[in-house]
């Protein structure tokens, strides 16, 4: 079992033309092995390119696809209005890797999600996607960091950290599930308590990696989250311990205020709720690697 994808998730590529982006690492994910159905694109309806049939609308797309999922990653200027299209067209599951949209357009969109189309998930923006390791690719992972088998489901907010962590676990031999990348913005479309519950229902991950930053009160959430609702043991991360307040580190959201914030409070949260907490991505491998042997 994955979550959020699988071997049978269909995908459209949204604003596809034969130089976007989007197509560029839509191909790429077709070629791990996504189905990608369709592109869209209101000015090149009709026409195939790379392969890929592409249709005037997303509403299109889905009728004569049966396109389950999306891809998003128009300019900033459009990204939220593709993230509307796409939920209006009935898709249940959206990745918008879109970076620099501006946080009053990502929480207009959020909040028309969240009452006008809650059986639509957004994942994003400003994320690497998410990957079932040998079934299902959406966004900008690298497939090749990835191995199938489990057990261990990852989620970051952090996607150069959230590929470093694949790549830990991979070259110790040890598969994963589903790496989930939430973004960083301010505003994410999906949380580390949406990822960590999605993981805590499926019975094939048995242990979860968390990778956190400076910036917000996610983390903290995860925590209570993780203390009072999960079983399943969680190694963690947070980026940013030297990290300045008051300076942007990477991220829109990954940013001190105060005392509040800094990675030293998150990973005090979840080592009181548990949590076994890293003091470097490594160091998150090695400790999920002992994990998994007395898993077994």
């Amino acid at each position: 079992m994955s979550v959020f994808v699988d071997e049978n998730t269909r995908v459209v590529i949204q604003g596809v033309s034969p130089t976007s982006q989007g197509l560029y690492h839509g191909l790429r994910n077709r070629a791990y092995g996504t189905k990608v159905v369709a592109g869209t694109n209101p000015k090149r309806g009709g026409e195939t390119i790379e392969g890929i049939p592409v249709f005037s609308s997303v509403s299109e797309a889905v009728a004569e696809t049966g396109a389950n999922a999306s891809f998003i990653s128009v300019p900033p200027p459009f990204a939220c209005e593709a993230i509307i299209e796409a939920a209006e067209a009935g898709v249940p599951f959206v990745v918008c890797i879109t970076e620099g949209i501006p946080a009053h357009d990502e929480a207009r969109a959020y909040n028309l999600l969240v009452r006008d189309f809650p059986g639509t998930r957004l994942l994003g923006p400003n994320c690497p996607g998410v990957i079932s390791a040998g079934k299902c690719n959406i966004g900008i992972t690298s497939g090749d960091i990835a191995l199938p088998g489990g057990p261990v489901g990852l989620v970051s907010r952090s996607g150069t950290v959230f590929y470093q962590a694949l790549y830990e676990l991979t070259r110790k031999g040890v598969g994963q599930t589903t790496g989930v990348g939430i973004g960083g913005d301010p505003v994410p479309g999906t949380t580390f308590t949406d990822v960590l519950e999605a993981f805590e229902s499926d019975p094939e991950t048995k242990a979860v990696t968390m990778i956190g930053e400076i910036g917000g009160s996610a983390e903290e959430q995860a925590a209570e989250f993780i203390r009072d609702r999960m079983s399943k043991p969680v190694v963690a991360y947070i980026a940013g311990v030297t990290a300045p307040p008051g300076r942007k580190m990477g991220h829109a959201g990954a940013i001190i205020s105060g005392s509040q914030g800094t990675a030293r409070a998150k990973m005090e949260a979840l080592s009181a709720a548990g949590v076994i907490v890293a003091q470097n991505p490594t160091e998150a491998g090695e400790r999920m690697v002992e994990i998994v042997k007395n898993l077994a």
